[in-house]
């Protein structure tokens, strides 16, 4: 009795100290608005263990190895100080009193830590614990029976009225614990009958954890033999809709044992969840350091090079550089953060040879901090089954789209994909945005529900140029300059916001130049072939990626000059002529490319060269696919020749020099008031 008293005294104290005893009497009052009696009162107090622990570390001890007696702690002296300072006269008994201990933290200890890749089924004790994962799919909000006041059958009983069989939901706990029809009374074993009037109701969700290493069996880069198997958590009141698919988490939870007769199942009842992510470099390492040091004499040569030294490991340096520019561009765009996903770069790619590409882009999609290789086989978007935990609703899995959330989704060739799936993909790059139709006889709701769930990844497609069905209209007028965009229709190809032709212009030199290297890297496996480029290994890309991704960068105003007036001179020469007019969504995807060039070369502010290689690559991708306009400029306008020496750098920077006088007598020619408007636009 006096260890009993002892700790209660301690729970006191730490309500007085940490203003959890103020945030009871303010709940309190909130009680007194309710029309009618409840069985139960919900209270919710944020437990600090590392307070707890300073103040009487048996009690700490408690917490975190006896949750239940804990819990049975702080609802005994919460209902005392209820009672004490009258705050709800509705309340008579203390089991009328549901007190959730909600912890801020656990100690950093292996024992508290759950690792979803090789976690044991069979825990010895249910205490607390915290896991970080992936949330792969979720159910609709249902309900579920938070408490219920019970009452003899037998008249002579004492508990046949008022309220001393209070039944409340526990961690785990199925509907039949807590509501059910053959309890009996402690008293004189008579049967129980619920007060129905009296039952409180709460919200519900369930969702499937998984660890986020799962993600790489996704990227499509290299099989792997190992398996992966989610969780399922359990939601409770307000914890619904806090987690959203495709996100990652760090929950505090207590593992259960769920008993569905026949079967056990090993479950976790969330405490508390926070928004996870994985930590990024917060500095480069010393070849980009000194990268940058011998390349600071010009804005556009940093950049060049790491473009250059990029996927040696599966096309020969000086092939395809515009594509793996706009690679390194797209990755260091993409947000992880979901509320600055506007500015994502999708990126499709017109080839006579998808099987090079498609291994470019795979290894480009395993330097992203999330990448999905969509398979064939799997679902794009969503898909939808019955919940298999009693709840009767509807769980939604996610698909590739909503798995590679602040990353890539490399959709891979398009040329494969039929029309309703096509259209699907349109609609999502227009409203960024999935809707997942819910038919509500089969869930069981009565009317049918759409949910829409944000799209926060960037696309990568291919498409043969080999192929193109659509045109096949004999009337069809070709315009200068446009690519074959395969079978895909223009209206999806619109909605990319950059579009790359790499097609052997050259007869056979790159397919020859491919096979060389192939050889070679057959016949001195593990060699560097190219010694007198810059060594940049993937596992240096990949944290330069990470880096660059996490830079802010601002737009300095010559730079915004030069974004607003070559918007402004397209849209007053496109609209004159028989082309497509310039777009709001090209000005978006100007500011994305600047924005990612100045990331890409480490800056904080986008200077004015940057806004240059944005023009350049925007009207570049225009001119595919509507043709060329009074702006003329060369295929390979970024890129016009080889990088493999200082000499061809410095010719590089004077090409891209005049590109950008060009650029500014263009402007001045077609919109010379655009400064003017800029900063109001």
């Amino acid at each position: 009795m006096s260890d009993l008293l002892s700790l209660q005294k301690s729970v006191l104290s730490y309500l007085n100290t940490s203003g959890s005893l103020s945030k009871l009497a303010h709940d309190c009052q909130s009680f007194h608005d309710h029309q009618h009696d409840e069985a139960v009162y919900r209270f919710c107090i944020n437990v600090g263990l590392s307070d707890v622990i300073e103040l009487d570390a048996e009690l700490a001890n408690c917490i975190l190895h006896d949750h239940q007696r804990a819990t049975t702690l702080f609802q005994s002296v919460c209902f005392a100080a209820i009672k004490t300072l009258s705050l709800v006269d509705k309340i008579h008994t203390e089991c009328q009193v549901h007190v959730i201990l909600k912890l801020t933290h656990l100690p950093p200890f292996p024992e508290y830590n759950l690792d979803l890749a090789s976690f044991p089924r069979m825990r010895p004790k249910m205490m607390p614990v915290v896991m970080e994962g992936l949330v792969i799919a979720t159910t609709r909000v249902t309900k579920y029976t938070r408490g219920a006041r019970f009452l003899c059958s037998n008249d002579n009983c004492p508990f046949s009225k008022g309220f001393h069989t209070i039944r409340v939901h526990t961690p785990g706990a199925t509907e039949s614990v807590t509501v059910r029809k053959d309890f009996i009374c402690n008293a004189c074993t008579s049967a129980l009958k619920e007060d129905v009037k009296f039952r409180v109701l709460g919200d519900k969700q369930f969702v499937e954890l998984i660890h986020s290493d799962a993600l790489n069996v996704l990227r499509g880069h290299q099989q792997s033999s190992l398996r992966y198997q989610s969780i399922t958590l359990f939601l409770r009141d307000e914890l619904c809709n806090v987690m959203s698919i495709g996100q990652r988490y760090r929950v505090i939870g207590i593992p259960a044992h769920v008993h569905r007769a026949p079967n056990i199942t090993w479950s976790v009842e969330a405490n508390s969840v926070q928004p996870w992510e994985p930590e990024y470099p917060h500095e480069i390492n010393n070849k980009f350091k000194e990268l940058l040091k011998a390349t600071r004499d010009s804005p556009w040569r940093f950049s060049a090079v790491i473009t250059h030294c990029f996927g040696l490991d599966v096309v020969p340096p000086g092939l395809f550089n515009t594509l793996k520019h706009c690679l390194l561009l797209s990755l260091v765009q993409t947000e992880t953060n979901e509320k600055n996903t506007l500015f994502n770069l999708d990126l499709l790619v017109t080839t006579d040879d998808k099987l090079i590409l498609d291994r470019l882009m795979v290894y480009a999609l395993s330097l992203a901090q999330r990448g999905v290789r969509h398979p064939a086989s799997g679902q794009l978007f969503a898909s939808l089954s019955q919940d298999e935990h009693g709840a009767g609703t509807a769980n939604i899995h996610a698909g590739s789209v909503l798995l590679a959330g602040g990353g890539v989704c490399m959709l891979g060739d398009l040329s494969g994909f039929k029309k309703d799936k096509l259209d699907a993909i349109q609609s999502a790059l227009d409203s960024r945005t999935v809707t997942v139709f819910i038919p509500g006889k089969k869930y069981g709701e009565d009317v049918d529900q759409h949910l829409s769930f944000p799209v926060l990844c960037s696309f990568w497609a291919l498409t043969d140029s080999t192929r193109a069905p659509w045109r096949s209209n004999k009337d069809y007028d070709a315009t200068l300059g446009t690519a074959e965009l395969g079978p895909m229709p223009p209206q999806l190809a619109d909605r990319f916001g950059l579009v790359v032709q790499c097609v052997d212009n050259a007869g056979n030199q790159v397919a020859l130049a491919q096979a060389v290297h192939t050889l070679q890297q057959a016949v001195h496996p593990g060699e560097r072939l190219y010694p007198s480029l810059v060594d940049i290994s993937s596992e240096d890309y990949k944290e330069l990626v990470a880096y660059a991704q996490n830079l802010h960068a601002d737009l300095s105003a010559s730079a915004q000059m030069i974004i607003h007036g070559y918007y402004m001179a397209s849209r007053t020469v496109r609209s004159k002529s028989h082309s497509s007019e310039m777009s709001v969504a090209s000005i978006k995807l100007l500011i994305s490319l600047a924005e990612a060039h100045c990331k890409l070369s480490l800056r904080r502010q986008v200077l004015e060269e940057d806004a240059v290689i944005a023009v350049l690559l925007c009207e570049n991708s225009i001119t595919l696919k509507h043709g060329t306009g009074v702006l003329v400029i060369p295929p390979d306008a970024v890129f016009p020749g080889d990088l493999g020496d200082a000499d061809s750098l410095l010719r590089r920077d004077r090409s891209l020099e005049q590109l950008h006088q060009s650029i500014l007598r263009f402007i001045n020619s077609y919109a010379p008031q655009s400064d003017v408007y800029a900063t109001e636009e």
